[in-house]
């Protein structure tokens, strides 16, 4: 059985960035490649709905489209309620029960839960140092996407999910291990851009 881990936390974190986010960061680049601050806000916006959806049994409208749509104007106002939602739902020891679909996937629905925790986590690091920010991630939200990444990670990466790791020593903190495995550089900047992604 996969213990479940309380997503407000990891979505609580994400929302304490949002504020310092001013409009002119939009088109900045993140550690995703080729992806900016805005395009990573609409695609939180998207996940959050699809996964608090999957945690409700909804019917799942299937992948995501493959260039994130543009950025709703409301965004601000949005993501926290969305956010929110996502959190309770997974609170529901029903949504944990059986298998769960969201993007076009099936999977048992306490991993369908992890792989949601991952989303805000490593989304959350990343937009936070695109836009200068600290990022106070919560200890037992990276302990379980560490489990949750690492059986996973192969050398080339995983397609759609991680690019291949970038190595970071053993005993760096657990969340530059995790952002190492995800294929970030966890020394990462915006000025680093071009130059090593």
């Amino acid at each position: 059985m996969t213990p479940f881990v309380d997503l407000a936390p990891a979505a609580d974190r994400v929302v304490r960035l949002l504020d310092a986010i001013t409009d002119d960061r939009l088109d900045a680049p993140t550690p995703c490649a080729e992806t900016t601050v805005g395009n990573l806000l609409s695609h939180l916006l998207g996940l959050a709905e699809a996964f608090r959806g999957a945690a409700a049994k909804e019917p799942d409208p299937g992948p995501p489209p493959a260039v994130a749509p543009e950025l709703d104007p409301h965004w601000r106002r949005l993501l926290p309620q969305r956010l929110d939602a996502l959190a309770a739902a997974w609170r529901d020891p029903a949504a944990r029960e059986g298998t769960a679909r969201a993007g076009g996937v099936e999977m048992p629905a306490a991993v369908m839960a992890l792989v949601a925790l991952d989303e805000l986590v490593l989304h959350a690091w990343d937009i936070a140092r695109a836009t200068g920010q600290v990022y106070d991630a919560d200890q037992a939200s990276v302990q379980a996407c560490f489990a949750f990444v690492a059986p996973a990670v192969r050398p080339e990466g995983v397609p759609g999910l991680f690019g291949p790791p970038v190595p970071v020593p053993d005993d760096a903190p657990a969340l530059d291990r995790l952002v190492g495995l995800s294929g970030r550089d966890p020394s990462w900047t915006p000025a680093a851009v071009g130059a090593t992604r």
